[in-house]
Parts: structure tokens; sequence; C-alpha cells
């Protein structure tokens, strides 16, 4: 499921008053019934209670951040080793690294005023493939210091991403290549074109990674974040997750929700074992359609700025005809359909793109394809950062789930989706087609459920047009977790509300993690503020204060 890693807009998240929770001392051992012991997983329950056990005497050797991280001397990194299989924890290990800024423990508003440390908040910004090495600096903004006074903000890179034993599966520089086609109608000949693409992707992970490939999946993800948890000397894990990081939370839930404290599911995967990951990408699909309508019918009351018609229909005319135009000349040599494609899905991702992309529709309809190549073209230095992202990506997805091993299945299906749902559909498949090839063996998902009493109360935040995570995830979600709160950000379509300008759900999740305080079952919070439009004459715009992760290339 392609996912964007979340960013949590400057100048942007409220904070209310601190509660002190003691957090410290020997973290807990897992404790597991006799039948678990034999059950299926059995070896891995017990291998992440010896990794977490010897991660606690260890601890994490914080120091500064090597330039590779490309961190302020503020941030303060290590790593902490994990085993590669936790069915053997005293068989190879693979180092992940870890970013922390301290708590500071001073109230922003009064200084001479001390501030009870509340443990360590640990981000994770989904992907799979995303890195959180950068979390930490959010203390650094007013409106985090008052997190950042009770908790240390700690990010971390998951086995595979970055520098914690990075995964490649093929040449960035292959990688890179454009411009690219986006056919909305692929011929059977294309077609066939991406399914032999395809399986060599699968392939190069296969020869690659070798046998290790087997072991990059949402369950290891899991107990990976146990052991880091037992690392950072916590008893219970404070956790903030988006997008897949909410699926990630919900397994490190139900595999061990003693351990937890507080935990935020920011737009939310739908954790339905039947879901992952296949059917959850038809359904995004589905929903992009919808998001891309919203862009439409904006830059259509915005005709006056614009001048792409008053009509979604007419703005979706306009797109086509920049499409048409660059099948023909790439602009700049650089930027095709496909890379138009990608870069107006961002814009169904986060809103905060819209001015920026009808700008540059506006502008190449014009004769001026400055600002679409600035916006969409790809750039070769970040080559090897993109394919590491993609290779997480479907390793961790291919090996997560089974997933049909016919094209005829995925034909079918997509086909259909195609004729209601065509702006993503093609590009979602192209995406994911390696898992039909994959080399490694599949697992089966687990069954997240927590039981009434067995989890502390975990909030959820959702908004309701979001696509890259359809809003019936989080409604699954709040299902399956006993006694968690969902708070929804209503007909807003943004991926990622924590930390957004909307104060109504920003203050939801500062009473929950500074207070432990939870609205009720569920709470809705009025729509964010749509973007302004920017003159198509005017400077070009920079985008988002913290600019985030695209989704994985197709």
């Amino acid at each position: 499921m392609r996912t964007a890693a979340v960013h949590v807009a400057a100048g942007s998240l409220l904070l209310t008053a601190l509660a002190a929770a003691p957090a410290g001392g020997a973290p807990p051992v897992a404790r597991a019934a006799p039948a678990a012991l034999t059950a299926p997983g059995a070896a891995e329950l017990r291998g992440t209670a010896v990794a977490a056990a010897r991660a606690a005497r260890e601890g994490i050797a914080f120091g500064a951040c090597p330039d590779a991280e490309d961190l302020p001397a503020t941030v303060q990194c290590g790593t902490v080793g994990v085993p590669l299989d936790y069915a053997r924890p005293n068989g190879k290990r693979i180092e992940l690294t870890v970013s922390r800024v301290r708590a500071t423990g001073k109230d922003p508003a009064d200084s001479k005023r001390e501030v009870p440390r509340q443990g360590a908040l640990v981000y994770n910004p989904g992907g799979p493939g995303a890195s959180g090495m950068s979390f930490p600096l959010l203390g650094v903004l007013p409106e985090w210091k008052r997190v950042a006074a009770a908790y240390d903000l700690v990010g971390y890179a998951p086995r595979g991403v970055g520098r914690s034993a990075p995964l490649s599966c093929t040449d960035p520089k292959e990688f890179a290549e454009g411009p690219t086609e986006a056919p909305a109608h692929p011929s059977a000949a294309y077609k066939r074109e991406r399914v032999a693409r395809a399986e060599a992707y699968a392939r190069g992970c296969a020869e690659r990674a070798g046998d290790a490939l087997r072991h990059y999946t949402s369950l290891n993800n899991a107990r990976d974040l146990d052991v880091l948890r037992a690392a950072l000397g916590e008893n219970r894990l404070t956790y903030l997750g988006a997008s897949y990081g909410t699926y990630l939370g919900a397994l490190y839930a139900t595999m061990f929700p003693s351990h937890v404290r507080r935990m935020v599911f920011d737009s939310a995967v739908n954790p339905d074992p039947g879901q992952i990951w296949y059917r959850n990408n038809l359904d995004q699909s589905a929903a992009f359609e919808d998001r891309w309508a919203d862009f439409r019918a904006w830059v259509a009351r915005h005709d006056d700025v614009y001048g792409l018609g008053d009509t979604p229909d007419e703005v979706q005319r306009g797109y086509e005809r920049a499409r048409a135009r660059l099948a023909e000349e790439p602009a700049g040599g650089k930027v095709g359909p496909g890379q138009l494609q990608r870069a107006f899905l961002q814009a169904g991702y986060y809103d905060d793109y819209w001015p920026q992309r009808a700008h540059a529709l506006s502008a190449y309809l014009r004769g001026d394809a400055g600002p679409l190549v600035e916006q969409a073209r790809a750039y070769p230095e970040a080559a090897v950062e993109k394919e590491n992202a993609r290779a997480v990506y479907l390793a961790v997805e291919c090996n997560d789930a089974p997933w049909p091993t016919d094209w005829a299945v995925w034909d079918r299906d997509n086909t259909r989706l195609a004729r209601r749902a065509p702006f993503e559909t093609w590009s979602n498949v192209w995406t994911n087609l390696p898992c039909a090839s994959w080399r490694a063996p599949r697992q089966r998902p687990l069954d997240v459920h927590t039981g009434r009493g067995e989890l502390p109360p975990t909030l959820i935040l959702a908004a309701e047009r979001d696509a890259a995570t359809p809003y019936d995830g989080a409604l699954e979600l709040r299902r399956r977790l006993a006694g968690s709160v969902l708070v929804t950000e209503r007909d807003a379509g943004t991926h990622g509300i924590a930390g957004g300008p909307n104060a109504c759900v920003n203050g939801h999740m500062e009473a929950y993690l500074l207070e432990g305080r939870v609205p009720g079952r569920r709470a809705s919070c009025a729509p964010r503020p749509e973007p302004k439009p920017r003159p198509a004459d005017g400077p070009a715009g920079k985008g988002p204060a913290t600019r985030p992760a695209g989704p994985p290339a197709a």
C-alpha cells in the first residue's frame, strides 16, 4: 500500500498542560501463557524477550550524529542491535540507527518551572521504507516545546532503511530513469513490458538480499520496536505512528499489550488480515479518485487565478492536454506523463501542494514548463534514498501476506477498477506488481485484536477523505483495539493530521499525550481551512515546511 511519510507542519501543534508519568527502570520481559510457547511464532516470541533483555542491559550509547545523517549537533544518535531472525536471537544481529533530543524539563512559558519527564516518545513515519531520524528536530518549534519538555523525542530508521542494514534491489541509476509513460488505458504490449520489469525487480531483490530478504516484515518491525523500547530504558512504550506506522503500532499493541503506555495512530491503515495488502491497495486506488476530484473542484473554484476552467471536467481536460503533450515531447527532456502523474499524486496526499501543482499546470499549458519541471522531475542525488525506500516498501509488503501470483487476477481486478478510478489505479499496480513474483516466503497477517482491559486507551486520528489510508481503516482499527478512541477531521483529506493546522485535532492529541485524557469513544473536528490560491504569475512556492517523502515510484 503506497503511503507517504507523514510530515508535521511547522507552527501548527497546540500543546496543553503536562502530567507526570514516571518512566524508566528495568523493562518487563514478555511473559507468555504456556500455550503461546508452543504456538506458531513461539520461537520469535522467546527471541524477542531475549533481545529486549539484552538491549536493556546494553542501552544505547548516544553521541554525535554521523555526517551521513545530516542532523544538527543538538540531535544525538546511536544504534541498537536487533536479531536479523528472532527465532535465532543469538545469531546474526543488525544495527538500527536511532536519533534523540532529550526532554528539556523546563516549561517553555516559565523557564524556572521544572516539568517532570514522561519518558521517550518514539515516532514512525510510515512507508514502509521511510526514516524517522529527523523527528527530534520538531522539538525546537514553539508548538512542540511543551511536549519536548516532558518527552525525549526519539526517531529511528527501521530495518532496511537508510543506514539500518540498508536494502537495495536494483541500481539506483535505473530507478531514477525518466521521462516515463503513464497510460490511463495501457495496451497489452505495455502490460507485458511492466510484468517483465516487475519480475526483474523481484529477482533483483532476491539476488541482492539473499536469505535475509525474508526477515524484512512488519512482524519483525514490531519486534524491533520492543527491543528499541527496552534499549531506551522504558517500561512501557509511548508511540506516535503515522500511515503504515499505524499498522506497525497495531501489531505491537496486539503482540505486546502490557508494554504499551500511550499510542497515537495518525491516518490508520485498515488492519483487517483480509485487506493486507492487495485489497488495501485496491481501496486506496478507488479513494484517490475521490481525492483527485477534490483537487479539481478546488482548482475550478479558483478559475480566476489559474484559468484552467470553472468546472472539474474542464480542469481534467487541461490535465489530459498536458499529459498528451508531454508524451510527445517531455518537458525539459525530463518530465513525461509518469512524472506528471506522480507529482499530482502528491497533491492527493497533501492539499498544501494544491497551489503549487495548479500553478505548474497552468503555466505549462501557457508555454512555461519551468514550474512543472521543477516540481515533477527526478533528482539524481535522491535516487539512492528513493530506491532504498521502494526496496524496503516492497520487501515488507510482499513478505507480509499472500498476493495473487497470476497476472490475470491483477489485470481483471484493476481493469474493472480503472473504469471508475483511472487516476491512480495502474500506477499503483506497477508499484506493487513485484509481489506477484516475489521469491521470499509469504506470511499470514496477524489478526490485530485486543480485548477489554488488555490495552490502555489509545488515540486514532483520521481525515474523512484521506485517500492514502481510507477512512474505513480508522473505523476498523477502532473496532479491533478495545478502548481506542477515534477523532475524525470531517470533510478533509490530507494524509497525516497530527500537528497540522487543525487546532481541534491537535488539542485532542495534546490532552492524550501530555495528560492521558481521551475524549470518549468518538469525537470530530471541523475541517482545516482550504489552501489559498496563488496567482499563476506569482513567485514559486516552496511547499510544506517539512516536506513529506513521496510514494515509491511506479
